[in-house]
């Protein structure tokens, strides 16, 4: 960088630091400005609960910026959707061509804030009920820029909390008395919240829930229907589905005492004739048929097999150990 360009990227970055403070972000790389970031909000005034959306804006300054346009990227939006996100990003690129050669990223912050003021009101779903934000809706921010309506998300934290109460029942009571209390956090990134369950079971449901036709089978669905059925006959065909066309036992099988006894009664002739097996390879008599008469001296058989007790483990002749009551 000349002299000149690093007079202008210090001035630039004193007056975003004047101007913002601690709103701004500056990462430098050998005390040489490279990253500038901040959250750009909407302007309200000093009303920040009336804020609802904001966006992360995050500066890339190149080596010969500003002759040369910075790196400019968009995180973490929040009530903002993609045709809105789209439309901030095509106006970036077109401020980037109309500055360059002069510092730029104050004229991106102001671009931001005005789109944010224009659509300050959550786009999108909420992720409880899956209806749109619509006028007469009332809804809620929590302190991670996620929205809901108030009445769904005063069901859904009820239910949580029910939830919770239930799974603690089952604990012993020295867990009980060790388990955190309960703490509501957000559907969607699960982080802490606050939030005053009475209030927000009092808003009405959301207005599309109450204005929505009736459900309808249409065309669409139908040909939906089937292709999902297809799609499950294929799984099935290739045993991918638990359940359905198993040859093998069933993940969880039910029995009554009866079959219980049944179980014992064949398990233990089961044993036996394993066990047979088992003294009958010992004695060196493959598949449990005829004598060891074919031993001859030097072969491994011809070592006569204790058919005493087996007391423990290890108890069976080992080569180079001498069996129970041997000569020593």
């Amino acid at each position: 960088m000349s002299t000149a360009l690093d007079e202008r990227v210090t001035d630039e970055v004193e007056a975003l630091e004047a101007i913002l403070m601690d709103d701004v972000v500056i990462k430098r790389v050998n005390d040489v400005p490279n990253i500038i970031e901040t959250v750009v909000h909407p302007s309200t005034g000093d009303d920040v609960d009336q804020q609802f959306v904001c966006i992360t804006l995050e500066v890339k300054l190149t080596p010969d910026y500003p002759d040369c346009s910075p790196e400019v990227t968009l995180r973490n939006p929040r009530g903002l959707d993609d045709q809105l996100l789209t439309t901030i990003n095509s106006q970036i690129k077109q401020k980037l061509l109309d500055c360059l050669g002069q510092p730029v990223v104050f004229e991106l912050i102001e671009l931001i804030r005005e789109n944010l003021t224009e659509s300050n009101l959550p786009s999108g779903q909420c992720v409880i009920c899956l209806y749109g934000f619509v006028d007469g809706d009332v809804f809620i921010k929590t302190q991670c820029y996620h929205h809901f309506h108030s009445h769904c998300l005063a069901n859904h934290l009820i239910a949580g909390k029910k939830y919770y109460q239930e799974e603690l029942e089952k604990l012993p009571n020295w867990q009980q008395m060790q388990a955190p209390p309960y703490q509501q956090t957000c559907p969607v990134c699960r982080c802490p919240v606050s939030c005053d369950v009475d209030v927000l079971k009092n808003a009405p449901p959301p207005v599309d829930s109450v204005t929505a036709p009736p459900f309808c089978l249409t065309a669409e669905l139908k040909a939906l229907q089937l292709k999902m059925a297809a799609l499950l006959a294929q799984q099935v065909a290739k045993g991918g589905v638990v359940g359905v066309g198993d040859t093998g036992p069933p993940p969880l099988t039910i029995t009554s005492p009866s079959d219980q006894d049944n179980e014992a009664t064949n398990g233990s002739s089961s044993v036996a004739q394993e066990g047979a097996k088992a003294e009958a390879i010992g004695n060196g008599r493959p598949n449990g048929s005829g004598s060891n008469d074919n031993s001859s001296p030097g072969s491994p058989h011809s070592r006569p097999v204790y058919r005493g007790p087996y007391r423990g483990f290890n108890r069976r002749g080992k080569p180079g150990r001498r069996g129970r009551g041997g000569p020593r």
